[in-house]
């Protein structure tokens, strides 16, 4: 166990809690482990019937400290082991998709609290959860291709099932959606005031067995979903699976909008950009979620090690000078050989498994 993650039992509730305030809860490999344990142990614990995930307070009571369910991974150590052997980053991948993994084929009744910053990570936490809480202070994001990674935690499989093509567009763009967003999305189940969070995860641990009755009745009318004015646009700018001719589509379109989205594509990492589009493509295909888990701990395996992850971290997290310089700098210049060679699988004694 680690102090990070915070796992223990409340009346007939298990309650997963991430309490890494100064990270923005982002997951690290002991907290990935540390959940997995909880889940497994509660599975087979008759006494427990429902679980509830969110982030704990910061000690001091600052709500700045607290301003996010989670903000995905410990890219950091990612990084540094890629720019290495890759072991380490490899051990984290492992280890935070067989946790997702059991959370997708949980049978209890489980609940994310997705108040605040959600990105990478923690998208992969909430998106298996029976019931996925929005409030007005959520920010959803898969902002991974800005760094030279893609959507993974089985973002494959989550974005490739939106409607339309909003899936592509989110992958490519990392946009962030707020709460009325994920809802209208259906990346959340139910929409409340933040104020209200605290009553409800207290009426469910009281009542595991009345989740819905009881986020039914503290849930609010959202305000308007801004994306879905955007629907239209994005199915016909997004429509292709190859990069270049999404460049292409915005490229001649004289619009503010599409001309913001092509200046904002042109600072992602093209490399990563059309392995999302590959993911998505694949992933809508997949019948098993643990097939896509399998995918995309290979493609992992991979790009963790490539430069483009390297330098972006180096841009965005090291440095901080928001400069990239991506290798092939332009989508033409990523081969399709480049691409299969990132989605090459893993050996059997290399490649991802599900817990058992």
């Amino acid at each position: 166990m680690t102090d990070e993650l915070i796992a223990g039992v409340e009346g007939r509730t298990g309650r997963i809690r991430l309490n890494r305030p100064s990270a923005i809860h982002a997951l690290n490999t002991a907290m990935c482990a540390a959940m997995l344990d909880a889940l497994e142990a509660w599975r087979v614990d008759i006494g427990i019937e429902a679980v509830l995930i969110d982030h704990a307070a910061a000690p001091d009571g600052d709500p700045k400290k607290s301003r996010g369910f989670c903000a995905g991974g410990d890219i950091r150590m990612l990084a540094e082991s890629g720019a290495k052997d890759g072991v380490d980053a490899r051990a984290f991948f492992h280890t935070e998709y067989r946790m997702n993994h059991k959370l997708f084929t949980y049978v209890k009744p489980t609940v994310a609290f997705m108040d605040g910053i959600t990105m990478g990570g923690g998208v992969g936490i909430s998106q298996p959860c029976r019931y996925r809480v929005a409030t007005e202070n959520t920010r959803l994001a898969m902002p991974e291709t800005g760094i030279g990674l893609f959507p993974d935690v089985g973002g494959g499989w989550y974005l490739s099932r939106l409607a339309g093509r909003m899936g592509q567009f989110l992958a490519l763009t990392g946009h962030r959606l707020d709460g009325a967003e994920c809802l209208a999305l259906g990346l959340a189940t139910h929409y409340l005031p933040s104020a209200s969070l605290d009553e409800a995860k207290a009426r469910i641990i009281a009542d595991p067995r009345s989740i819905d009755a009881i986020l039914n009745d503290l849930s609010i009318a959202p305000p308007e979903a801004k994306i879905l004015s955007q629907a239209t646009q994005i199915n016909r700018l997004f429509a292709s699976d190859e990069l270049e001719a999404v460049f292409a589509t915005l490229e001649a379109d004289p619009g503010d909008w599409a001309q913001a989205q092509l200046r904002l594509l042109r600072t992602k990492s093209p490399q990563t950009m059309k392995v999302s589009l590959r993911l998505l493509h694949e992933g809508a295909l997949m019948h098993d979620f643990a097939d896509e888990m399998r995918q995309e701990y290979a493609v992992g395996a991979h790009v963790v090690q490539r430069h483009d992850f390297l330098e972006g971290v180096r841009a965005v997290i090291i440095d901080k000078d928001n400069a990239p310089r991506w290798d092939p700098a332009t989508p033409e210049g990523v081969t399709d050989h480049v691409i299969d060679q990132i989605f090459a699988p893993l050996s059997d004694d290399e490649a991802w498994t599900p817990h058992d």
